[in-house]
């Protein structure tokens, strides 16, 4: 089972996106900020991370460029926000604007987790 770590300040939505890809067959972890998401990150295994950019303590951007300096970089990242204007695309593999259905949600943790998949299966 794939694991997906999400991380918002916001706690009704992360409790609809987990329930959406818990639902999906997802096995998810959660964090209610980017300090708690870091430290989750480091001392678990993600296939996936959804984070939410604009947080009060370390925001998504800084969330990213962690995971893309970490020894997981190429742990796949989708950046979440209600402000489009707020993300540096470079560290986001997909970026949504809120509000995003949760089709488009599971749309694009399918596709990045079967790219993650079939590069593991080539090596």
């Amino acid at each position: 089972m794939q694991t997906i770590l999400v991380i918002d300040d916001d706690k009704m939505i992360l409790n609809v996106i987990e329930l959406a890809l818990t639902k999906a067959g997802y096995y998810v972890e959660t964090a209610e900020s980017g300090n708690e998401g870091i430290q989750k990150f480091d001392d678990g295994f993600f296939d996936l991370v959804i984070t939410d950019i604009i947080m009060p303590d370390i925001d998504g951007n800084e969330v990213a460029k962690y995971i893309r300096n970490s020894f997981k970089k190429f742990t796949p990242v989708i950046g979440i926000s209600g402000v489009s204007s707020v993300h540096e695309a470079v560290d986001f593999n997909v970026f949504l604007s809120k509000p995003f259905s949760m089709k488009t949600l599971l749309y694009f943790v399918a596709n990045l987790l079967s790219v993650v998949s079939s590069s593991v299966a080539c090596l």
